[in-house]
């Protein structure tokens, strides 16, 4: 098998060496890891392509590239130049710092990887480690993602329609904010919402008086409707979401034709 890995956090990152073990370990002894990744961090821009300029891309060591854009940059860059001709048969994207479970999906440059790649045809999971108190502050908080990645891919993989047309899926996936040893199992879950919170900024002064404003998250740990991704995560649960670039809201379509008629 061939592997093309990104992340959002950047081609130093200690996920991505979380992911490149895992996708070692898939691709087998006869495969091969591709790894284009951004080369400064790029976490909260989601879809985000380099458009109208253009990125340099750093070949770092054997297989392994850094790109100036963002994920889905990386993956386009991957498949149209450091691979072309030789597509992959998977893209991973991740280990994310952090979870992409509701509406942090929405903003995930991880999961912005994973979709350029369905767009092209490539199947592609991203995956996410969610941090909390009982994992954030230990020797390896990836410890979830490190010892099950690999088991839920191949679980993923096993599923995926074949001969798929239209919007291809991809799939978002988020390990618990627990230890290895404490994770309960895996749930298929729709995106949640985690309600009463969102994102905001934050002002403050630059010492020379300038002012600016930092993005905010909202409290990871908000209550989200029971079965969805995130309420499965703070259970301890592995979630796994099937997704489309397909952002119709297909319950309002008949009462919008029916208004416009």
């Amino acid at each position: 098998m061939r592997i093309l890995i990104t992340n959002d956090d950047g081609i130093n990152a200690p996920g991505l060496i979380v992911l490149t073990d895992i996708a070692k370990t898939l691709a087998g002894s006869s495969g091969e890891v591709w790894t284009v990744a951004p080369a400064f961090e790029q976490s909260g821009v989601g879809h985000c392509i380099s458009y109208t300029h253009p990125m340099m891309v750093s070949e770092m060591g054997e297989r392994r590239f850094a790109a100036e854009g963002s994920p889905a940059d990386c993956v386009l860059a991957g498949l149209h130049d450091v691979m072309r001709g030789t597509p992959p048969d998977l893209v991973l994207s991740g280990v994310n710092r952090g979870n992409n479970s509701a509406e942090n999906a929405l903003y995930s440059g991880t999961l912005g990887g994973a979709m350029e790649a369905a767009l092209q045809g490539i199947p592609a999971i991203a995956l996410s480690q969610y941090y909390g108190p009982d994992n954030a502050q230990t020797p390896d908080p990836f410890e979830a993602a490190r010892v099950h990645g690999t088991k839920v891919i191949e679980r993923i993989l096993s599923l995926d329609p074949n001969g798929q047309s239209g919007y291809r899926l991809f799939y978002n996936v988020n390990f618990p904010p627990v230890p290895a040893q404490a994770v309960k199992g895996i749930q298929a879950a729709p995106q949640g919402i985690r309600q009463g919170t969102n994102f905001s900024v934050e002002p403050h002064s630059s010492p020379s008086g300038r002012r600016f404003l930092w993005i905010k998250g909202g409290d990871q740990r908000a209550p989200t409707v029971a079965g969805t991704d995130a309420a499965h995560n703070l259970d301890g649960y592995i979630s796994v979401t099937p997704m489309r670039a397909d952002l119709t809201a297909p319950d309002q379509l008949d009462a919008m034709r029916d208004a416009f008629l």
